[in-house]
């Protein structure tokens, strides 16, 4: 059974933050502030800007405890549950990696006229330039043993002149500041955050950050950790719901605009809304010239390529899989919605049935976010044999799976719709052999499947010793049309490395924006990326703390690596790998 529906991400219902709305006046008064100070921000030395970095490190990292808390308050989230550790990652550990990598990368622009990359440059056959960007410390290269992440250019960038896309504010020469509006994500903690640092260090421009209603608990602790950007009149943070976004959009002193969230969202902001709104759209003709970002949701593929899988193996990546579900309840566009497997896998079944396990030994969780449990009902409605795992009582969902969706039932809300909650689902492609399911995996994942933000492929070490498939795996890394691909390690990942892109795979116009427009993070800068690619080993060792079964050693690994972030030192390493291999 199918149901069709509106493509995209979710239309979000309306939600009353904790925090009284700005006014008018206020918003009036915070973008006349930035105005004023947007060509002082313009005129900053390097130098200044680094000392700007080492602050709000220092100042950051003095709240993180109680950023923490607040979130997990909100999430329903106990002060002594291993979940902790999740929010400690996607919260401080995040932020704190993309301020140090910033700071890191002035200072090489001020040595070097360019963010060092640290790995090797190559070159594809067809020409295309890759930049090896992870790992860039020896503490990376110790904790994340075996990972590596590399950002692909566009076509036409050659490696001699890949400096010179790099930095781009800081080369070509004077020029006048903006006023940018970042429209804050409701839930994750570092997004309203490094989303308004990209603006300010990688473009150059002032921000007023709007907080979304559903984490305005926040803004608070952002104003007060980046109190050195408050201060000097280049950080501005306002309240409210799509009201005070909508005058924030439309006001004349606001110059570009940057939104992570829905693509109905976006439409709103770029055409309007209604009848017109939808007639703008259709004649492409936009309510502003403003420039208009994005970050806007997916529904996040793992193709996985059949192979010789030992049980440990099958209870390994089934963690894996069910991690890159269950992270944040669901909540996170990065999140995986489709399972792609080969029909004829003799293995499908035990991988399935490993999942369900693992959802089985999961508690449930609150669920948070706005329309959670109406959309995960519109699932279910389509899909009556939906698997649903755990407790649905008071606050929580129970974690959905979907097996044996119809692939060639290409308007199934399974693959047009982003569910945003804890559910995901499974299909099968018919092939001959490995290498032609791998092709159509790659074409089914590009063509029928809503979005382009991340996806990721799974396969095992004894199928890349042969010669065809290893070659038909690199032509499915090079022929996805996605903004992040994970190699046997979930592109969602690729969201808290910093030094990789965040974003849509480029080539989305304004009126069909799908996943979005333009890229965050990309700490070393890059003007003219394409993708982003992690690579890990098939099995890491030890398991890694972010794995849904490992939140016991999350909840202590993380809080160390924001130390290590904060202040960098070897005395750090011991501790950090006794809790990691604790589990």
């Amino acid at each position: 059974m199918t149901t069709t529906t509106h493509a995209g991400s979710p239309q979000f219902p309306t939600e009353v933050g904790s925090i009284q709305p700005s006014t008018r006046a206020e918003m009036d008064e915070a973008v006349q502030v930035l105005q004023a100070h947007k060509d002082v921000w313009v005129a900053l030395t390097i130098d200044e800007r680094i000392t700007l970095l080492d602050r709000l490190i220092k100042d950051f990292s003095a709240l993180s405890e109680r950023l923490v808390s607040a979130s997990c308050a909100a999430k329903g989230i106990a002060a002594a549950s291993p979940l902790v550790g999740e929010e400690w990652s996607i919260g401080p550990f995040a932020t704190l990696k993309n301020l140090r990598q910033l700071q890191h990368s002035l200072a090489d622009i001020k040595a070097h006229g360019a963010p060092k990359i640290p790995g090797p440059v190559t070159t594809r056959a067809d020409g295309q330039v890759v930049a090896q960007v992870f790992p860039q410390t020896p503490y990376e290269r110790l904790f994340f043993q075996g990972v590596t992440a590399e950002v692909w250019m566009e076509p036409g960038v050659t490696a001699e002149g890949l400096a010179k896309t790099q930095a781009q504010i800081y080369q070509n020469g004077p020029h006048r500041g903006k006023v940018a509006l970042v429209l804050g994500a409701g839930n994750v903690a570092s997004i309203p955050p490094t989303d308004a640092l990209y603006k300010l260090f990688v473009e150059d421009q002032v921000v007023v950050l709007k907080m979304n209603p559903v984490n305005s608990y926040l803004g608070p602790l952002v104003e007060e950790s980046f109190r050195a950007l408050v201060e000097g009149g280049f950080l501005r943070v306002v309240y409210g719901g799509a009201p005070e976004g909508a005058y924030l959009c439309n006001h004349d002193g606001v110059e570009e605009i940057h939104i992570t969230g829905s693509d109905k969202t976006f439409d709103a902001i770029v055409f309007g809304t209604g009848p017109e709104g939808e007639m703008r759209k259709a004649e492409n003709k936009p309510l502003s010239p403003k420039r208009v970002t994005g970050e806007l949701g997916n529904v996040s593929p793992i193709i996985v390529i059949p192979g010789p899988w030992s049980p440990g193996d099958l209870v390994y990546q089934a963690e894996h899989l069910v991690t890159s579900l269950t992270t944040n309840a669901g909540f996170n566009c990065n999140a995986t919605r489709v399972i792609i497997q080969h029909a004829a896998w003799q293995q499908r079944e035990d991988l399935l049935q490993q999942m369900r396990n693992i959802l089985g030994r999961l508690p449930t969780r609150d669920a948070y976010y706005p329309g959670a449990r109406e959309r995960q009902h519109l699932f279910v409605e389509a899909h009556p044999e939906a698997e649903q795992i755990g407790s649905g009582e008071r606050k929580h969902l129970p974690w959905t799976l979907i097996t044996g969706v119809d692939a060639k039932q290409e308007d199934d809300i399974c693959f047009t719709t982003e569910a945003f909650c804890g559910l995901f689902a499974e299909t099968t492609l018919d092939a001959a052999n490995v290498v032609e399911y791998i092709e159509r995996a790659v074409t089914f994942a590009n063509e029928h499947l809503w979005g382009s933000l991340n996806a990721t492929i799974i396969v095992h070490p004894k199928s890349l010793q042969e010669p065809a498939i290893a070659a038909a795996v690199e032509r499915a890394i090079a022929n996805l049309h996605y903004g992040t691909i994970g190699v046997n390690y979930w592109g969602g990942v690729g969201f808290t490395l910093g030094a990789t892109t965040w974003g849509a795979f480029p080539g989305d116009s304004v009126n069909d924006v799908r996943s979005g427009i333009g890229v965050v993070h990309n700490t070393l800068m890059f003007d003219k990326a394409q993708k982003s690619v992690l690579r890990g080993p098939f099995r890491s060792i030890p398991i890694p703390p972010w794995f849904a079964l490992r939140g016991k050693s999350g909840s202590k690994v993380f809080p160390k690596l924001v130390s290590l972030e904060v202040a960098p030192t070897p005395w750090k390493v011991p501790g950090i790998l006794w809790s990691a291999l604790r589990g």
